[in-house]
């Protein structure tokens, strides 16, 4: 009865019907291997009806690792003492940036932490001076990863051409954000990427699973991404992090991790859903391809001494989070990198929606 009722879903699905809550939660709780497959054949199927066999990639540079905030889940929580600290020059960005762009990145994304030296002194003039000369330098598109930021910084972000503002949620579920993100507003983040999207950004939201959520949650955030229409979703394991409250966590299982990318490729088949080298490394891109996702993210060139988000080290100074890596991986499943101008087309296209 159960196996009849997903292959209902998953058919409904491929022909245009959404899944709804229910359906969601029924999907993310799955355990036999047959209903597994089933559900990863389906999103792969969705993914192509909408991109073909292509696939994007995120050139990644973490550029401040200083950060003001407490937030339990992150290795750079400001009384981390264990966390690597650096902030990269502008010189050192734009290099870093080039460097990726001839890789064949389709963007750069610039993350950092709140870092206190701009949010605290309202220096965001050095962000908008490094995002002017990485387009101007790579020609690419510009994704900026900054925390919150005041309103009127997204509509100067927005004046310089600035493409897509990321600004994760981590859960909808408001009681559990208080947990995660200890002295942040929970209605302030969604304020903020709606403001950016009126500004005329591209807006990602995301989500952390093995925080403490439970599958409704993952369902209602899943459903509330849908509903907020951002361009870009993700979901992503937590990595449990020495000196931070939840360094002691298990961390989900990688099939909840492929679960809910299926099940934001079956509710939101035309958005951009990545597969980030960010928890798993190189190996770990596979599976998540195999769950819909179509762009791969966290791409870091060795020997710039550049940090990861969740893995601060993993597989970046061996040179396996590289564009050759990732290529061989993709020929292998039989898909493709897309060209710049594809890229640059559907940001185009979903700008106009």
């Amino acid at each position: 009865m159960l196996q009849h009722s997903l292959n209902d879903i998953l058919v409904r699905a491929i022909h245009g019907v959404v899944p709804s809550r229910e359906d969601a939660i029924q999907i993310l709780a799955l355990k036999d291997s047959a209903s597994f497959q089933l559900v990863m054949a389906a999103a792969q199927k969705m993914r192509n009806q909408f991109f073909s066999d292509r696939l994007f990639l995120y050139g990644f540079i973490y550029l401040s690792t200083y950060c003001r905030n407490h937030c339990t889940f992150c290795f750079y929580r400001k009384t981390n003492k264990q966390s690597p600290r650096y902030r990269k020059s502008l010189e050192e960005v734009v290099e870093i940036a080039c460097e990726l762009a001839n890789s064949g990145v389709h963007l750069v994304d610039l993350t950092l932490g709140e870092d206190p030296m701009i949010h605290d002194t309202g220096n965001f003039h050095i962000l908008s001076q490094i995002i002017k000369l990485v387009k101007e330098k790579t020609g690419l598109p510009v994704m900026i990863s900054p925390g919150a930021v005041p309103e009127e910084i997204l509509h100067q972000f927005a004046a310089i051409k600035t493409d897509w503002y990321a600004l994760y949620q981590e859960t909808h579920n408001s009681i559990l954000f208080k947990k995660l993100r200890i002295g942040q507003s929970f209605e302030g983040r969604n304020h903020k990427r709606n403001a950016a999207r009126r500004a005329g950004m591209l807006v990602e939201d995301g989500i952390l699973l093995g925080a403490g959520e439970t599958l409704s949650d993952c369902a209602d955030s899943i459903m509330a991404m849908r509903q907020n229409n951002a361009d870009q979703v993700r979901a992503m394991s937590l990595v449990p992090q020495i000196q931070t409250p939840l360094r002691n966590m298990s961390g989900p299982s990688r099939t909840l991790e492929c679960l809910c990318i299926a099940v934001m490729r079956l509710t939101m088949p035309d958005r951009l859903i990545p597969a980030s080298l960010d928890v798993d490394g190189i190996k770990g891109l596979k599976m998540r391809l195999e769950a819909g996702a179509n762009v791969i993210t966290s791409i870091i060139p060795p020997k710039n001494r550049l940090a990861g988000v969740s893995q601060s080290s993993m597989d970046i100074e061996q040179g396996l989070r590289s564009v050759p890596e990732v290529k061989k991986i993709v020929a292998d499943m039989g898909l493709r990198i897309a060209n710049g101008n594809s890229y640059k087309s559907w940001m185009a296209a979903r700008k106009e929606k």
